[in-house]
């Protein structure tokens, strides 16, 4: 059966600054998952730093950290039955050149540089993700969305 899950999603600055957030959000609600937490914030250099951690030390680190500390992002927080799995699927592969149509990357990329959004790869990435950019208070896990029942058993 599958697992109830928190995932962290975040529209990056280049998804911002073209107005794809409304398309991103439309998206996870389409898929059946629930929008616990959002909002829109300046990533600080130390956040960027903490967030992209696990990258320290490869090339492209400085780029990611001065990349999303440019502009705005929106911060989310996503739950539902298997919510990383199904998040990363409406992503699409990390390159959009490889990433299928019909996902996120797929229909709106075209460079891996500027590829709209991020999404947790795991569950555990997902709660380290989550506590970097939200406070526990921040998020309503426990609101009812009526139409649940047609989402998932």
């Amino acid at each position: 059966m599958a697992d109830l899950q928190r995932t962290f999603v975040a529209v990056k600055p280049d998804g911002v600054q073209r107005g794809l957030v409304g398309e991103v959000i439309s998206r996870f609600e389409k898929r059946g998952l629930k929008l616990i937490g959002m909002k829109m914030l300046h990533v600080s250099k130390s956040m960027a730093e903490t967030h992209y951690g696990e990258h320290k030390g490869k090339p492209f680190y400085d780029g990611l950290v001065n990349y999303i500390t440019l502009s705005p992002i929106v911060a989310m927080v996503w739950q539902g039955k298997d919510a990383v799995l199904l998040a990363r699927n409406a992503i699409g592969a990390t390159n959009p050149g490889a990433a299928a149509p019909g996902t996120i990357r797929g229909d709106l990329a075209v460079e891996i540089g500027r590829n709209i959004v991020h999404g947790s790869d795991s569950p555990e990435s997902a709660e380290r993700e989550i506590k970097i950019f939200f406070q526990d208070s921040e998020l309503l896990p426990d609101w009812k969305r009526t139409h649940q029942n047609w989402i998932s058993e």
